[in-house]
């Protein structure tokens, strides 16, 4: 029996085994899982670097796709070409990756699930963030090893200035393992990675002030927060992903969902089947109609409501039966050294500056290596230029090359390599000019080396290096986060994640909120016509609009006399010209119902603050009611009863007070009444409340406003009329030196006469054809702006301080000039203007309901003293 043919007998069990852990560990090491130094598996470092190799750079020209293809699978993968390929498009589509490391041309795919064209239709090329990870990798930063056929060379990782796993993520399945990381901000990486550096020590719980969570290249929002803690801390968790929706209303008043982001990883057609199928299997109803309005300016997927249907609660359907909320399961094992392991954020930042640190001693070596051996041929040159004559002569008297480097060696001491350097020198170099520049290059050498072996002696010049590279690289490729977060609210306190900044809230005649940065308003001179200030249909109009800062709690009351709670930050934040959400589907209130005014305080919490301070309460009929905040200090999910209010009344304003303000009240036809708080007894939450101001019985007259102040804040009266007219008048005389005028008594002289509630009150305001009725009264200060809404939606800011103190039964001035012959003043609000800072003043600010003017005769100066009590 010949040797080929020989049979070797083998235990089936022991050859199974050995195969399988054979295969296994090829899969793991060499196929499904990254490096946690680069990010890369195997194939995606092939490429990258096959197309370095090709001089596809991003400032070259594209390159077939499968040109790149054939190149790396004959060099360095010979796997397959779909592999490949796969890989290169995969690294081109910028929603799959968060920072797309392929400038692709031609179609790559879509977020539907489309194909990409054919290897022979499409190009690409290294984008500049690629070029960044490939960087350095001449200068024996890292290892390489043999390619497939033993006849070219290969890295086993690239240099990577980018901290690619954390920032782009990996998934892979290998053998009885698998990994699936999350993409995260770059921005935020950065800084966590510089944090370690400056403190090696620090905790998990302080990275996650920098890394805030992970960043899906589609958005979304991360809703809750355990699940991204726990991922960060062990290597493993799950984060739950909502898509982007907003809640409009077309013109027919009928209400759409509009999704904006979907989580990541999802296919957008697989998605509106799914909410096709349960339209069709009645899972879900109150569905009209569903449509794909997405272009290249972004996603928009229309979900049109049925008339007779609740837009949250088909939403919250579509959440819980479809991938509009679905699950991203972290699991973070990555190769290090070679084997694979669970990683926490702080190893994966761990392993990555430590890869750095690597690169930058190898690539400080190297680079000293080859300044070493430019100093060392400039010292030859240096000898030779100092004894050139006798040089020159021992070259022309040799008769062959060799002669005449060994006689230089042995006449001036040199090495064979600067000899031969210096008898292939070309003559130009002997010129006065180009020896002065090899001196030059030599100290500059000399220096580069004490520099480099400086940075190889001290740890610290070596870790400001990789700072220095990172703060570049973030420079470079940083951008803003995509994925917003909901923290929920039983595992952190949300208002430690929101920075308290001051807002506008609008809400709109139909009932529409929203709330926006103060920024986005600039004060303007007195009579501008303003800017536009919401987007809103011929039918409705900006009705109400307030200052408040995110962490306030604001207490919603509405014109039947309910009361709602609800966080600053938990209202849908919009642009200035966005139209907002429907308060409705934030809040429980009856369709009949709506509100109209709102309390803004820090906190529910504190007993002796509730209990030291009162809501006043303010109806159009004139009624006032003065409750302790305390009975309004437990948040109710439907919300309480506020006031007890009788069938034609409503309420108009909520004041909140420490219980030594004045009130005032106006009316539209041109009256206030002054009157101290304490002329109104303490009531209990669900009274109704007494007589404040009498109104006219014209059957037109009712309260449009009232005011609560304090004497020692020096604040003036302001009033603004329909037409856009309005003035300031003092509360009390002043001399000219602005200090109170006392009379012989030693009281002081008021200009608004201080009577018990119930009376007539004085003229604030002289009423004309030309002003219209009044709209609304405040209380302000020379360091206070107003900001003007009107009915077309158009916005105003004008400062206080531009309008002088006029009498109590002036006209006033022009505040804004309406365009149209039928607007009307909507709204109006106080803020304070610091610089060119405006921060919102005031503790509580209430809405004024705006009405159809009537123009006729009002009385002058009237003042009763009833004490009408209203039935409580």
């Amino acid at each position: 029996m010949i040797d080929q043919d020989r049979i070797i007998k083998v235990n089936i069990d022991e050859e199974m085994k050995s195969s399988y852990i054979d295969y296994s560990m090829s899969v793991i090491v060499s196929r499904a899982l990254p490096d946690v130094r680069d990010g890369f598996k195997p194939v995606h470092r092939r490429v990258l670097f096959g197309m370095n190799e090709l001089g596809n750079n991003s400032d070259k020209p594209y390159k077939k796709s499968a040109r790149i293809v054939g190149e790396v699978m004959g060099k360095y993968h010979p796997h397959g070409d779909s592999s490949i390929y796969g890989t290169l498009v995969r690294m081109a589509q910028h929603w799959s990756m968060r920072y797309p490391l392929v400038d692709g041309q031609g179609n790559f795919g879509s977020v539907d699930g489309d194909s990409p064209a054919a290897m022979r239709y499409t190009e690409a090329r290294l984008r500049k963030l690629s070029e960044d990870m490939l960087v350095d990798i001449n200068k024996d930063t890292v290892d390489f090893q043999l390619n497939f056929d033993d006849t070219l060379k290969e890295p086993t990782v690239l240099p990577s200035r980018i901290p690619n796993l954390l920032v782009n993520g990996s998934s892979g399945i290998a053998v009885g393992m698998a990994t699936n990381m999350a993409p995260h901000n770059l921005s935020e990486v950065v800084d966590a990675t510089i944090a370690y550096i400056d403190n090696n020590d620090i905790e998990i719980s302080e990275i996650l002030k920098y890394i805030k969570a992970p960043d899906f290249p589609t958005g979304g929002i991360i809703y809750g927060y355990a699940g991204v803690k726990e991922a960060f801390e062990t290597g493993r968790g799950r984060i739950v992903v909502r898509s982007k929706v907003e809640i409009e209303t077309d013109a027919q008043g009928r209400e759409k969902i509009v999704i904006n982001e979907i989580p990541y990883q999802v296919n957008k057609v697989e998605l509106i089947k799914a909410v096709v199928a349960l339209v069709e299997d009645k899972k879900v109803e109150g569905i009209a109609h569903i449509n794909d309005e997405s272009d290249r300016e972004g996603m928009r997927i229309v979900v049109d409501v049925k008339r007779d249907a609740n837009s949250s609660v088909v939403l919250n359907k579509l959440f819980k039966y479809t991938a509009l909320q679905s699950s991203f399961s972290v699991n973070n094992i990555a190769l290090v050294h070679g084997r694979p392991r669970m990683l926490n954020v702080k190893d994966l930042i761990h392993y990555f500056v430590e890869h750095r640190h690597e690169v930058v001693i190898r690539r400080t070596r190297f680079e000293l290596g080859e300044a070493e051996k430019r100093a060392h041929l400039l010292e030859g040159f240096m000898i030779i230029l100092d004894n050139l004559d006798e040089a020159i002569q021992i070259i022309r008297d040799s008769k062959t090359p060799d002669e005449a480097r060994t006689r230089l060696m042995e006449r001036f001491g040199l090495s064979e390599i600067q000899s031969r350097a210096i008898v292939e020198m070309r003559l130009r170099q002997l010129t006065g000019m180009e020896q002065d520049k090899l001196r030059a290059e030599y100290e500059e050498v000399m220096k580069l080396i004490a520099h480099l072996k400086e940075i190889l002696e001290k740890i610290e010049l070596r870790m400001q290096i990789i700072k220095d590279e990172l703060l570049e690289v973030k420079a470079k490729y940083g951008d803003a986060r995509r994925t917003q977060i909901v923290y929920s609210s039983e595992e952190f306190n949300p208002e430690d994640f929101y920075a308290d900044d001051e807002m506008i809230i609008t809400i709109s005649h139909l009932g529409y909120i929203k709330r926006t940065a103060l920024s986005e308003f600039r004060a303007q001179g007195r009579g501008g016509v303003g800017s536009k200030g919401s987007d809103s249909r011929d039918e409705d109009f900006i009705e109400y609009i307030y200052p408040a800062s995110m962490h306030n709690t604001m207490l919603f009351f509405t014109s039947k006399g309910k009361c709602y709670w609800l966080k600053v930050y938990d209202i849908p934040e919009g642009s200035k010209n966005s139209k907002g959400r429907a308060i409705q589907n934030m809040l429980n209130i009856d369709n009949d119902d709506k509100v109209n005014a709102f309390i803004r305080v820090k906190g529910l919490n504190d007993p002796e603050y509730t209990k030291s301070h009162y809501l006043i309460f303010a109806t159009k009929n004139g009624v006032i009611k003065k409750t302790s905040l305390e009975a309004y200090s437990r948040p109710r999910q439907n919300g309480v009863n506020a006031i007890t209010i009788r069938e034609d009344d409503q309420v108009i304003q909520v004041r909140l007070t420490d219980g030594n303000s004045e009130v005032l009240m106006a009316n539209r036809n041109g009256r206030a009444i002054r009157f101290h708080e304490s002329k109104v007894r303490e009531m209990g939450r669900t009274a109704t409340g007494v007589r404040g101001m009498t109104l006219d019985e014209d059957g037109e007259d009712e309260l449009v406003g009232m005011i609560c102040v304090n004497k020692e804040d020096n604040e003036n009266i302001m009033v603004v009329s329909q037409q856009g007219y309005g003035k300031r008048t003092l509360l009390d005389e002043v001399d000219d030196e602005g200090n109170l005028m006392l009379d012989e008594n030693g009281e002081t002289i008021p200009v608004y006469r201080v009577t018990n509630r119930g009376g007539k009150g004085v003229k604030t305001m002289n009423i004309t054809d030309k002003t219209g009725k009044l709209v609304t009264i405040k209380n302000v200060t020379d360091e206070n702006d107003l900001m003007i809404i009107n009915k077309s939606g158009i916005t105003i800011r004008l400062k206080v301080a531009d309008f002088r103190v006029m009498g109590r039964a002036t006209q006033g001035v022009r505040l804004i000039n309406l365009e149209k012959r039928n607007d009307e003043i909507a709204s109006v609000c106080k803020v304070l203007s610091e610089n060119e800072e405006e921060v919102v003043e005031e503790t509580e600010v209430s809405a004024v309901p705006v009405t159809d003017a009537v123009v006729g005769e009002t009385e002058t100066d009237v003042q009763t003293e009833t004490e009408e009590q209203v039935e409580e």
